[in-house]
């Protein structure tokens, strides 16, 4: 770089822009003292998490290419080391220091839920899993177990992993785990990868059964949670069959 009649030039071989050669305003660092953490962009985090590039890329543009390949934030968390790893520019420190980080926000989100909250309505009940379930890629069957003041007893119960269907969910392992923890009511939920929360003709099949089967163990289900992903910061990320009028619980 050389600097002509005031102004600054790069050389034609090597026009990378280095991030102390950014305008000061759009250093990462900078920027986060300037306008605060909850106002600087997701790729800006991501580079003051890394904070260093590679050769022929500055850490903004590292951290572009990683959420344009990725395409969400969510999609990045669901990654393994190895798929962060798989995009250029980015190695074995990088990558962990990435997985990290997503994995400290699902245990903080996780954390401030509390260790034995009430759990009353949809909203709360989808909170309690809402960031186990969108880093997965396959579904997961859990059962939140509640006390006869519906405050959740331990943590969510993971039932089985794959396909909903009642052949892969049976009553006597709910129940099982329900009696043994000396539960009162219970509380359904599962998650769909594809973020489409919409309940299957099988999720519906499975809640009716659980319902029936706690009827006859005297333990109340109380409702089944589908959790998908929001779309566009708008509408719910998840349904209830119970207030969908879909099944009709305890």
């Amino acid at each position: 770089m050389s600097e002509k009649n005031g102004q600054l030039k790069y050389s034609t071989k090597d026009t990378t822009l280095r991030v102390c050669d950014m305008p000061a305003q759009l250093r990462p660092r900078e920027e986060f003292e300037r306008v605060g953490a909850e106002n600087v962009s997701d790729a800006v985090l991501l580079a003051l998490i890394l904070r260093t590039g590679t050769k022929g890329m500055n850490v903004v543009e590292v951290s572009q290419r990683l959420l344009a390949a990725f395409g969400s934030l969510t999609s990045l968390a669901k990654a393994s080391v190895k798929e962060i790893q798989a995009i250029n520019s980015i190695g074995p420190v990088k990558a962990q220091m990435i997985k990290a980080a997503m994995e400290l926000a699902q245990r903080l989100t996780r954390e401030s839920v509390g260790e034995s909250p009430m759990v009353v309505t949809p909203e709360q009940a989808a909170a309690v899993l809402r960031e186990r379930a969108r880093v997965l890629k396959t579904e997961v069957f859990w059962a939140l177990f509640l006390d006869s003041k519906n405050r959740l007893i331990g943590e969510p119960q993971k039932i089985s992993e794959g396909t909903l269907n009642s052949s892969l969910v049976h009553p006597r392992e709910l129940f099982r785990t329900a009696i043994e923890k000396n539960c009162a009511n219970v509380i359904l939920a599962h998650n769909h990868p594809s973020g489409d929360p919409t309940p299957s003709s099988e999720d519906i099949n499975v809640t009716k059964q659980m319902v029936s089967a706690g009827e006859v163990m005297g333990i109340k289900v109380l409702d089944h949670i589908v959790i998908g992903h929001r779309r566009n910061n708008s509408g719910s990320d998840f349904i209830s069959l119970r207030e969908a009028g879909l099944v009709k619980c305890g």
